[in-house]
């Protein structure tokens, strides 16, 4: 087989692997053969086209797939529950872990809340939520100056 069509062949198939799994591992790959298919097609020998083939795989596999992978990332966003968590909420039941008891209102909706190092806080106060835990936050203090 000709070596230009076997890298032209190569290069197709790692192409093709790339759009079937989109895991940004096989273009790299496809870039090598692309170098080693100019090298053939200049007359190259099978052992350098090989190395060229090597080379520039890892070369591009290793300087440009972290910055592809950050780029492609797509940005997190916290949705429904987690989206709570930061929030600053205002204790509408006091929070009591011993007794089970303990409320809170975050925006407009009244969540069952605990607190995280197990104090009492009165009605009234200000706490942030630290996580939730099934159908409970779990919340802090917040110092005096926050706003809710």
């Amino acid at each position: 087989m000709n070596m230009v069509l076997f890298w032209l062949v190569v290069m197709v198939v790692l192409i093709v692997a790339e759009a079937a799994t989109v895991g940004l591992v096989s273009i790299w790959f496809a870039g090598g053969a692309l170098a080693a298919l100019v090298s053939a097609s200049l007359g190259a020998k099978p052992w350098l086209q090989l190395v060229l083939f090597l080379a520039v795989s890892a070369v591009l596999l290793l300087a440009l797939r972290p910055i592809a992978k950050k780029l492609t990332r797509g940005r997190e966003y916290a949705t429904n529950v987690d989206a709570n968590i930061g929030r600053l909420a205002i204790v509408v039941e006091p929070i009591d872990n011993l007794r089970g008891t303990g409320r809170v209102m975050i925006g407009s909706v009244d969540w069952t809340a605990r607190s995280d190092d197990g104090s009492v806080i009165p009605k009234g106060e200000k706490v942030r939520v630290l996580r939730v835990e099934g159908v409970k936050v779990c919340v802090a203090r917040e110092p005096v100056s926050a706003e809710v």
